[in-house]
């Protein structure tokens, strides 16, 4: 079957160099373009959380010796960096999450905690930020990305220093309730597990469901599932 979906490519491709069709409009499936709507949108989301952090935690970007809070969220965002910070020695991924909001790390914790869902959506995503007809994603990797959000807004809203003050200042009850942190989390959550329920339906997969409690939860494989 993909040899025939690839000679047809090869064929319209031929009509598209005389000016007729795009190539890239011809290898990209409906399916394809709801993926890249939802791959939008959660790394927008994930950009308005970097956003919020910053502005309640503007120390944090200053420890990375930047001059300002673009400055910072340019740099989490430079797509040549793949979501690596130097500072983090290796660690990338929910072990970026992890390190983040442990008591003992010195560096920008807003960097290293958005830097760590970023590469553990790109891995969610294949390393891909644009879809083809034969590029195949897994509806198993992108549910275990959405749980991993929940825990770690879990572990953001809860983690606390040795002197029992807040990590990183996210949502607050008072003086005036402000839920916006989650509310965006529960944004990325939706999109990831609306694409899971798409991509399970189109390729007749199933996806294994893990339940946890939010307190003692781990976060679960992206990387590496087969």
């Amino acid at each position: 079957m993909r040899v025939l979906w690839l000679l047809a490519f090869l064929l319209l491709s031929g009509c598209a160099s005389n000016g007729q069709v795009s190539p890239a409009q011809l290898a990209k499936t409906d399916i394809d373009r709801v993926v890249e709507t939802h791959h939008r949108a959660t790394f927008e989301g994930l950009k308005v959380l970097a956003e919020k952090l910053y502005r309640r935690n503007p120390r944090e970007w200053r420890k990375a010796g930047l001059a300002s809070q673009d400055e910072a969220i340019d740099r989490l965002f430079d797509a040549s960096r793949a979501w690596r910070l130097p500072e983090l020695g290796g660690r990338y991924g929910v072990d970026a999450v992890l390190a983040s909001l442990r008591d003992d790390y010195a560096g920008d914790r807003v960097g290293a905690f958005i830097g760590g869902l970023g590469g553990m959506l790109h891995d969610a995503y294949n390393d891909k930020t644009e879809f083809y007809v034969f590029d195949d994603l897994d509806p198993q990797k992108l549910h275990n990305a959405a749980r991993n959000l929940e825990i770690a807004a879990w572990k953001l809203a809860n983690a606390r220093t040795a002197d029992g003050g807040p990590m990183l200042l996210s949502n607050e009850m008072l003086p005036v309730q402000n839920l916006s942190f989650e509310r965006e989390f529960g944004r990325m959550i939706g999109n990831l597990d609306v694409l899971s329920a798409i991509i399970a339906d189109k390729t007749n997969r199933s996806v294994v469901k893990v339940i946890q409690s939010m307190a003692t939860a781990v976060f679960l494989p992206v990387a590496g599932i087969r």
